[in-house]
């Protein structure tokens, strides 16, 4: 029996990529799966219901029980009719994995509010039209298991990607605060920046490429900015799935609220934002004193991740910082 026997799983964007492979190895733990994937493009526009219907196929051929789904996590009506299809198809839902995203690069001072609306839409607010529907059932049943996808570009920032690190900030608040919801009622709810080729990533527009090297930036050929795998050519989406088969498992009953970075063969838990400097004062701070505790204190030795370039005139640079009395 595999790992998964028995559970019923909805994994969204799973025609491709990331998703493709989880489906799979779900499939082939024993879970029965409804493969989630309208067949858009990358930015979200189209739709072709080959994908879902592909990754079905290959399921059921390798012996194991499918269902393809085309709606848009979009909106909520398409995230009810995901997990109504799972009760209908098999009787339950045990399991939701959070794969589905788009990509509208672009800098902020250019960007559209219709890309900001639509990358927002289908990653923070897809998240949120999948579990609610999905937490009612777990929550009566007393058992589930909620895997959400975030990124670096979110946790840690990310040129060029406002919309999309906006929304993968956000689902990381999610992730936490759906754990402490639901975890009373034996459902647990994890997250996962993954580190992969993907479709997605080989899209990034160049000039966000070109600023991201510019800057220095990790992994700058692609969206995830420092989330790479020690080894270079271990960057197939296949590798994030065993993780997240894991985190689906029974085996993880205890393991809610976490953030993994995964990338290949390499698997990473995040640490929760926490106070890393505190400085304090009985009392009113005043500016000059803030002044020195920033720099002298709280920032010391830490580098500003986008400086002004020498050819921009910046009031106060050429101002030594003040010695803390």
């Amino acid at each position: 029996m595999g790992a998964l026997e028995g559970k019923v799983a909805l994994i969204t964007g799973s025609g491709r990529g990331i998703g493709r492979g989880m489906a799979l190895l779900f499939a082939k733990e024993g879970a029965r799966v409804i493969v989630n994937d309208p067949g858009v493009n990358v930015d979200g526009s189209g739709g072709d219901g080959g994908p879902a219907q592909q990754v079905v196929d290959e399921i059921k051929k390798a012996g194991g029980d499918a269902s393809a789904n085309t709606e848009s996590v979009a909106t909520a009506a398409g995230g009810e009719a995901m997990v109504k299809q799972a009760v209908d198809a098999y009787g339950r839902i045990d399991i939701v994995v959070n794969t589905a995203g788009i990509l509208r690069d672009r800098m902020i001072f250019n960007m559209s509010q219709q890309e900001w609306d639509d990358v927002i839409a289908v990653h923070l607010k897809g998240h949120y039209n999948t579990i609610k529907p999905a937490s009612v059932l777990m929550r009566q049943q007393r058992y589930g298991r909620i895997i959400n996808f975030s990124s670096t570009s979110g946790t840690l920032g990310n040129t060029g990607q406002a919309n999309y690190g906006a929304a993968k900030a956000g689902i990381a608040g999610l992730t936490r605060v759906i754990a402490r919801d639901l975890g009373r009622y034996g459902v647990t709810c994890n997250g996962i920046c993954p580190g992969a080729s993907t479709r997605m990533t080989q899209t990034v527009p160049d000039s966000a490429r070109q600023l991201r090297q510019a800057a220095g930036v990790q992994g700058a050929a692609s969206a995830q900015p420092v989330q790479q795998s020690a080894y270079a050519g271990l960057r197939e989406p296949e590798y994030v799935a065993p993780m997240v088969a894991y985190l689906a498992s029974d085996d993880a009953w205890d393991v809610n609220g976490w953030l993994f970075n995964v990338s290949g063969g390499q698997v990473s838990v995040a640490h929760h934002p926490s106070p890393m400097r505190t400085v304090f004062k009985p009392g009113l701070w005043g500016l000059d004193e803030l002044d020195d505790a920033v720099h002298n204190v709280l920032l010391r030795d830490l580098e500003n991740p986008a400086p002004p370039r020498d050819d921009v005139e910046v009031p106060g640079r050429d101002v030594p910082a003040r010695a803390l009395a």
